[in-house]
């Protein structure tokens, strides 16, 4: 998209106005947004993302402990340290290594540690056994915790059809 005040240079810079309910959008080349006055406040803040782990991790890990645990992958010897300093794994057995570390950063920083994503397109009716299941289990557990013993059996004996009718 072209900028729309010179015409000639890619816009690069997206600004949306709201003024009295009316939407206004400019887009601009980074010329263009400079000789308006328009500026980047961000521009000049770095955000590696080793800082910004690290600045989630060692806090928690040092409430938790009182200090940062060493813990080293088995196959390439990186440590968790070393991990939340650069936000690089050293290879793939890493995941396995830190899953305890990985569960608490990711539920911070996604709310979940658990993947929602979307499904291929018509694959949503041959997941729906699945889906079903984990949503009984999910429901057993929570009956079984709250010590309701008679709704925990209904759902122990529909998870059961449900296998067994797979």
């Amino acid at each position: 998209m072209l900028c729309d005040n010179c015409k000639k240079n890619e816009a690069t810079i997206n600004f949306t106005q709201v003024a009295n309910d009316k939407k206004i959008e400019y887009h601009l080349c980074e010329s263009c947004a400079a000789k308006l006055g328009f500026k980047n406040p961000l521009k000049a803040v770095p955000f590696p993302l080793g800082d910004f782990l690290s600045s989630m991790v060692d806090k928690d890990i040092k409430e938790k402990t009182g200090s940062l645990v060493q813990i080293n992958c088995p196959r390439c010897g990186l440590t968790f340290a070393e991990f939340s300093k650069t936000g690089k794994f050293g290879c793939g057995k890493c995941y396995r290594a830190f899953k305890t570390q990985l569960d608490d950063l990711l539920r911070k920083i996604h709310g979940s540690n658990r993947h929602e994503g979307k499904l291929p397109r018509g694959s949503s009716e041959s997941m729906e056994p699945l889906r079903k299941e984990r949503e009984l289990q999910e429901k057993l557990r929570d009956a079984i915790k709250n010590e309701e013993f008679e709704k925990a059996a209904e759902l122990r004996d529909q998870l059961r059809f449900l296998m067994e009718n797979k």
